[in-house]
């Protein structure tokens, strides 16, 4: 079947229907199954549509109308959900924020989609929002669920949802073409842009995601990235919707594995930085392990592992050999390895927001997880190209979603085309989005092979040039430093320059314990100056050049006493890196490296 009749298909599945018409179909069809579980609290799919009506009836009796934004802030809990649906409902246009946008940006992003109302979670979004309400004179009122604050313009979380009794029914009205959200891209290179996000196009997503996983059904997840983020959103509140599926929230992502333990989740999806940090903090204990036969059998028992996950990449076959030696070790090592991180029910491990390294990928392999890169952004609804269980290949993202077209233009930009992809921006032009045919203009260089699997290279505007013409993509260079467990975030540089240079940091769990072992105390940013320390970074940075080109290598570089977080601005809300933020802050640190 041709990609266009592939289209055809899912587009005749989802016709006429909305996120709305999907919550009736699942309340009605699996009224009592788990929905929403959050601390001891768990809603049915039942309970979870009669408090969205609910919601939709309260902000109806607040004045809300058709088509007015509101403005979510808040962590990753059940009342987020119900919010964002219930406006939906009321045929309103949710918006949510990223929890760590300062209050400039907050004016920025409320006052560019006209939100006539917000909600937040309590005194510490009230604190962000405070300094500028006085300049969002459209916003009639702001809701909060715990701490509410006296006074116009607040109204507390219990006082709105008695505003309303569940009568109107304005969902019926919305099509697929109505604007479900408008999420704001998290900025890596400017202003945000807000991206409209329609029924059909998150439907078709759902659906296509459906198609190419191994759920089961009744299947568990874990909500922990911010639903400002377009992957969480699909993945914990549209395809549950659509699917009757089970959501585990956790508001903290601090307490990421202690969620993981309880939920014993079915599918996990974790940013790269997240399965980084993950397989930081697996390396620590192994490192830690003083009995050289348990260390060994470890060892092995990973290789067996990694030699079947690869067995099964495309094109490779599993031979009785390789079958048996990995059901002996996940038996005795793996399996037990799994359960210890919440991981022992998984059937559908992913990856996406960049390129994971093809070394993490290869470690998870080795406990015998295959993690699925997939590739997309807000602008195609997420997932635009996936690995599948029965058809990957490490190192790549995947081949196209049913139905959806992709193609590498001259320059080598990928070009993505299909119902997935927004119709275009809030308030702006999109002509440098969206040509005259239809085709969406990624910004990321990549390159598909002979099977129809995409790699992507780097972004386009971040290719480094040097000064004697040459194109470096710098996160090759930053994923081989990180290969290091000591380094936790690495940054390559050198646009216009003889030569690269690099600012690197340490990663916050792995450092102090492997300085403990060694003797070495001190908080990061003493460890960050420690000779043993930077001896190590010495050998990893070394390590890295030797796996690149003589122009690639990096020529001296500076470890830097603190980490990268969203917070401090060098990080997005999706840990991914703020370039031009890290290039004006360290300014002088570069400018010294070409210096010296």
């Amino acid at each position: 079947m041709g990609v266009l009749e592939e289209r055809a298909e899912v587009e005749k599945v989802i016709a006429g229907a909305t996120i709305a018409d999907a919550l009736l179909e699942t309340a009605t069809r699996h009224p009592d199954a788990p929905a929403f579980t959050q601390g001891e609290e768990t809603l049915t799919w039942s309970e979870a549509r009669e408090r969205v009506l609910r919601i939709a009836a309260a902000f109806t009796a607040l004045g809300l109308e058709p088509g007015d934004t509101v403005a979510l802030m808040m962590p990753n809990r059940t009342e987020h959900v119900l919010a964002d649906l219930g406006v939906v409902h009321a045929g309103g246009v949710p918006t949510t924020l990223y929890a760590t946008l300062a209050p400039e940006q907050i004016a920025y992003v409320v006052g560019d989609c006209d939100a006539r109302y917000a909600v937040l979670d309590g005194p510490s979004q009230v604190e962000r929002w405070a300094p500028v309400l006085s300049r969002l004179p459209d916003l009639r009122a702001v809701i909060v669920l715990e701490d509410c604050p006296s006074g116009d313009p607040y109204v507390s979380w219990e006082s709105f949802l008695r505003m309303g009794e569940p009568g109107a029914e304005r969902w019926r009205d919305l099509t697929p073409d109505s604007t479900l959200t408008v999420l704001y891209t998290s900025g890596t290179t400017g202003r945000p842009k807000g991206v409209i996000v329609t029924h059909r196009m998150a439907l078709y997503e759902c659906r296509v995601s459906d198609m190419t996983s191994e759920l089961p059904a009744g299947s568990v997840g874990v909500s922990y990235l911010p639903f400002a983020h377009i992957a969480d959103r699909v993945i914990s509140i549209y395809l549950p919707v659509v699917r009757g599926t089970h959501v585990y929230f956790c508001p903290d992502p601090g307490g990421l594995a202690a969620t993981l333990a309880r939920a014993r989740p079915h599918g996990f999806f974790g940013v790269p930085r997240v399965w980084e940090k993950m397989m930081a903090a697996i390396q620590a204990v192994l490192a830690a392990e003083q009995d050289d036969s348990r260390r060994a059998a470890v060892t092995a028992a990973m290789d067996a592992g990694r030699a079947y996950v690869e067995s099964c990449e495309y094109g490779r076959e599993t031979t009785p050999a390789v079958l048996e030696a990995f059901q002996r070790a996940d038996e005795t090592v793996l399996a037990p390895m799994r359960a210890l991180i919440g991981l022992d029910r998984v059937r559908q491990t992913l990856s996406a927001a960049a390129p994971l390294p093809i070394d993490v990928a290869r470690f998870f392999a080795g406990l015998g997880l295959r993690i699925l890169d997939v590739y997309g952004m807000t602008e195609t609804t997420g997932a635009a190209t996936a690995n599948r269980p029965d058809s990957f290949k490490l190192g790549t993202v995947g081949r196209a979603m049913p139905g959806i077209e992709i193609r590498i233009a001259d320059d080598g930009e990928i070009l993505i085309r299909g119902t997935i992809c927004t119709p275009g921006y809030l308030n702006l032009p999109s002509d440098d989005l969206l040509d005259a045919d239809g085709w969406v203009h990624t910004g990321d260089l990549g390159e598909l092979d002979d099977d129809g699997f995409l790699k992507v290279v780097d972004r386009k505007k971040e290719i480094i040039i040097t000064a004697g013409g040459e194109n470096i993509a710098p996160s090759l260079i930053e994923n081989l430093l990180k290969e290091h467990p000591l380094v936790g975030q690495a940054l390559a540089y050198g646009d216009g320059r003889r030569y690269v240079v690099a600012v690197l940091t340490l990663d916050g769990e792995v450092a102090p314990a492997w300085a403990a072992a060694r003797g070495v105390e001190g908080d990061l940013a003493a460890l960050a100056s420690h000779p043993l320390v930077l001896e190590e970074i010495a050998h990893a940075v070394e390590a890295a050049n030797g796996r690149l080109a003589r122009v690639q290598q990096v020529k001296r570089w500076r470890l830097l006493p603190d980490e990268w977080t969203a917070e401090s601005e060098e990080l997005t809300p999706t840990l991914k890196l703020k370039r031009r933020v890290i290039h004006a802050k360290y300014a002088d640190t570069f400018a010294t490296l070409y210096d010296a």
